[in-house]
């Protein structure tokens, strides 16, 4: 039995409310269960210096976690002068990911940034972050569209990241805290809305994991993947 009493296939419930922000070109919170996080993009007419006159955008993401999201308070990075080694590898995961789905040359000479803040943490919050930040990055898009900054769709997919992990000795779907601190294998999948793997990062804990069972991660992941590809949908339809 799942500490949520879900079943193994099951994802925590999602909810993306769109245009969350009112100054952010593109914007939405998201919330898988009791993580909840607020991602908003921003569009800048300039690029970074090693991309002046190549007529290539670029898309980039910055990720943060507010001192009380978890049940004990954590000192701003902003105060300690330095970000962490985690906080750094999250943002460039989401950044990298992100940019998997764009067509740099049609998106012009321009810069999208994303930036991810989780607000109430319950594991998962680099996935959150990334499905949410292509609502965010859609909605953003959008408007260039809409005011004919941009002739042709630059994003080419949907993207999005789910968990799935060993819990109890059964492969089990979107962990949340109680499960991600006590799994024998965790794993992050992210993928386009075709089903392209973008990226997997797993790892075990105190046992090693089978082929058979990481393809059984895989299968649950799919899944997941093409239900959240729909909450995606809807928040922007």
């Amino acid at each position: 039995m799942r500490p949520s009493g879900r079943a193994p296939d099951a994802l925590r419930r999602i909810v993306i409310e769109p245009d969350a922000v009112r100054h952010a070109e593109g914007s939405c919170m998201i919330r898988m269960g009791d993580t909840h996080v607020l991602c908003t993009a921003s569009i800048e007419e300039t690029v970074p210096s090693f991309l002046r006159k190549t007529g290539l955008g670029w898309v980039t993401a910055e990720y943060g976690m507010l001192p009380r999201a978890t049940t004990t308070r954590n000192r701003r990075e902003a105060a300690t002068g330095k970000q962490s080694g985690r906080t750094v590898e999250i943002q460039r995961l989401i950044g990298r990911s992100l940019r998997a789905a764009v067509d740099r040359v049609a998106l012009g000479e321009r810069q999208i940034t994303v930036d991810c803040d989780v607000i109430q943490a319950d594991g998962g919050t680099r996935c959150a972050a990334i499905t949410g930040g292509w609502v965010a990055l859609r909605l953003a898009v959008n408007r260039l569209m809409k005011a004919g900054d941009v002739k042709t769709d630059p994003l080419t997919d949907h993207v999005a990241a789910v968990s799935a992990g060993i819990y109890g000795g059964q492969p089990v779907l979107d962990l949340d805290y109680a499960e991600d601190s006590a799994a024998g294998t965790d794993a992050n999948f992210v993928m386009t809305g075709r089903m392209g793997l973008i990226e997997v990062q797993g790892s075990a804990e105190g046992a090693t994991f089978t082929r058979a069972e990481l393809g059984a991660l895989m299968d649950l992941a799919e899944a997941g993947i093409g239900a959240l590809v729909r909450a995606q949908e809807e928040a922007v339809a």
